[in-house]
């Protein structure tokens, strides 16, 4: 508690009535009449005693007032409106009581200005902290030999205040703001602390330039998706640094300050509302088991961790062939979730007898198989590899998932799967494939007739030859999930533009009309999880990703984000599509329908059926080729994959 200023309080309190008499005396302290003073002096001691303890209860020797808000405005005011009944009651009563006393009340003049005056003295001495100490800040600016960068706010909410008031009381800071945008005209031409609101989003390019704007603090966090798009696409054409508030828990959290202010990223700029799930689904699938996650290191799957560990699993267990990114992984869900029961394991889904082992030892209850070679350039140079990792390391997961009673077995997928013309997304529709198989197997009690994928000509049984054999029918549901480009993954498009914007450029785009559908790791990572609780078997959940997006768009956006001008500070370069791309992908085939799901953005594509006996015969040929080096591979899955057309290298 402050004593220095309870003391002020219990003088200012008093001082405020007895000034009151004064001044109604004409200031002449002998013309006031006895009856008037003996009762305050009497009731002095009662008042003050009650208004420490009435200041206490609403906290007002605890608040730090430097910072003092609106919230602490209305506890002063509610508090001081207390104390002023109080006061005007209770002298009342003094007076009336005392014997000595003729009159029954204090003079009108006593009650309204002692009250007020009161009021008055202790709102000073509460905002006279913050007062003193933004004359400091400003004073300590204008000493601040770092040039000040211009700002504009656009935002005259909650939020933008806040901004304005932490940049207003910053010592450090050299950011001044001078205009602020908000599309509600009735805060147009008028100020907050000083600042003008001059106008709205259509008013942004020219105050830019009236104010000489260097930078622009978006901080409308409760905007949706295609509000902000449309003021970004302004913001963007300025040219000036951009930052913003990326959403509603800021708020929900208490005070917003410089600090929370992001960078702008390129998903700010889709215009698309984030993909919802049912979380509580979600938490109740995962609630209490064993999950395993192939390719846990990578961007889908260490998302994919991070998801799930907040759903209290039983056991988290990570598998992953890339030991520096399970490491990463692993430090990051220690540090976050210490109590969570993880296992990180090293190793890779080729290696048929590992991968039965992991789950022999551990038997997890769902499995998300994210571990796969995606690189669509590298791929078309190594296709022996895309098969051997993708399609082939699919199927031996997927088997030791059945032999050791895994009830749910996830399988990522992409939409370059839909009529691929890359070995990789070739690749991808045969773990569909794969998945389909198994599901057709076990629902049609033929799970027997799966053969055991092997690859060394001196194991007769293959590496999983001590595998027991099933004794229970197999149980486990067999689904895959599709969607697109993923924002910011390991080897995306945008990561490698801001490295060539960053080295000064060119910006290298394969074609100006190659398009493509986008989604951030979070919202892939939402839509794998629900699939997981609304999957039956055999289904391909395909995730509605709105308009696909321009490259040629995408690239110069994140030029003008970085505060450059497309072809005139960094050129735009068009080199070709690489060996197996296409301008357009597809979210399904043709031939496969589309159903609904309780999440209206997620889809469900039947299956298209083929003949699973011959496709296992021929998955064995893949793989013995993949292990050799004679045949070319591409025209044998494009024999088994008749949607896959061959990319013809020259």
């Amino acid at each position: 508690m402050d004593i220095g200023l309870l003391l002020y309080d219990i003088g200012t309190v008093n001082i405020s009535f007895f000034l009151a008499l004064w001044f109604r005396f004409e200031c002449q302290y002998h013309m006031i009449p006895g009856s008037y003073l003996e009762p305050f002096f009497r009731f002095a001691p009662i008042y003050s005693i009650f208004c420490i303890a009435v200041f206490s209860y609403f906290r007002l020797y605890n608040s730090i007032w430097r910072f003092a808000s609106y919230n602490e405005l209305a506890r002063v005011l509610v508090s001081v409106t207390i104390v002023s009944v109080f006061h005007l009651v209770g002298i009342t009563i003094t007076c009336q009581l005392l014997p000595r006393v003729l009159v029954h009340r204090m003079p009108l003049f006593y009650y309204a200005f002692g009250m007020m005056l009161q009021a008055v003295l202790l709102l000073a001495s509460r905002f006279s902290y913050r007062f003193i100490f933004l004359l400091y800040g400003l004073n300590k600016k204008a000493k601040n030999p770092k040039p000040i960068q211009r700002v504009m706010m656009i935002g005259a909410g909650v939020a933008g205040q806040m901004i304005l008031r932490d940049l207003h009381e910053a010592k450090e800071s050299a950011e001044q703001v001078c205009c602020i945008i908000d599309d509600n005209p009735d805060k147009w031409n008028r100020f907050i602390d000083g600042v003008p609101v001059v106008g709205g989003r259509d008013d942004i390019l020219q105050n830019v330039e009236k104010y000489h704007i260097e930078k622009i603090l978006i901080a409308i966090p409760s905007a949706n998706a295609e509000q902000k798009r449309d003021i970004l696409d302004i913001c963007k054409e300025t040219g000036c640094e951009l930052k913003i508030l990326p959403g509603m828990y800021q708020l929900a959290n208490g005070e917003v300050t410089i600090s929370d202010m992001k960078e702008v990223a390129i998903e700010d700029l889709l215009g698309r509302n984030p993909i919802k799930v049912n979380l509580e689904e979600v938490f109740q699938y995962l609630n209490e088991k064993t999950i395993l996650v192939t390719g846990g290191g990578g961007s889908i799957g260490s998302e994919l961790c991070r998801q799930i560990a907040r759903h209290n699993p039983k056991q988290l267990i990570i598998f992953d062939v890339y030991e520096n990114n399970a490491y990463d992984i692993q430090q990051e869900l220690r540090a976050e979730y210490p109590q969570l029961d993880l296992e990180v394991l090293i190793g890779s889904v080729r290696d048929s007898r590992r991968i039965n082992y992991v789950f022999a030892k551990y038997h997890p209850d769902v499995v998300y198989h994210a571990a796969a070679h995606k690189h669509v350039p590298l791929m078309e140079d190594s296709p022996r590899e895309a098969i051997k990792n993708n399609t082939i390391g699919t199927y031996k997961t997927a088997y030791a998932a059945m032999m050791n009673g895994c009830k749910r077995f996830v399988l990522i997928s992409t939409d370059k799967a839909v009529n691929p013309t890359n070995i990789m997304g070739a690749s991808k529709r045969l773990c569909e494939m794969v998945i389909q198989t198994f599901d057709e197997k076990i629902k049609s009690g033929r799970e027997g007739e799966l053969p055991v994928l092997h690859a060394h000509s001196w194991d007769e049984d293959g590496s999983m030859q001590n595998m027991q054999k099933m004794t229970i029918p197999a149980r486990t549901e067999f689904v895959s999930v599709r969607f697109g480009n993923v924002l910011g993954s390991n080897g995306s498009v945008i990561p490698f533009f801001k490295k060539q914007i960053a080295a000064g450029g060119p910006v290298t785009v394969t074609h100006p009309d190659i398009v493509r559908y986008f989604m951030t790791i979070s919202e892939a990572v939402s839509l794998v999880l629900q699939a997981g609780t609304f999957a039956k078997g055999g289904e391909i959940f395909v995730l509605d990703m709105g308009e696909p997006v321009k490259i040629d768009a995408l690239a110069k956006n994140l030029i003008k984000l970085s505060g450059y001008k497309p072809d005139v500070d960094i050129k735009i370069e068009y080199v070709g599509l690489r060996p197996g791309e296409k301008l357009y992908e597809e979210k399904l085939m043709e031939e496969e329908g589309m159903k609904t799901t309780p999440n209206h953005l997620i889809h469900i594509g039947a299956p298209i059926p083929f003949d699973t006996d011959q496709f296992l015969v021929r998955l064995k040929e893949l793989m013995d080729v993949s292990y050799g080096d004679t045949k070319d591979i591409r025209e044998l899955v494009a024999e088994v994959v008749g949607t896959y057309q061959v990319f013809k290298r020259e």
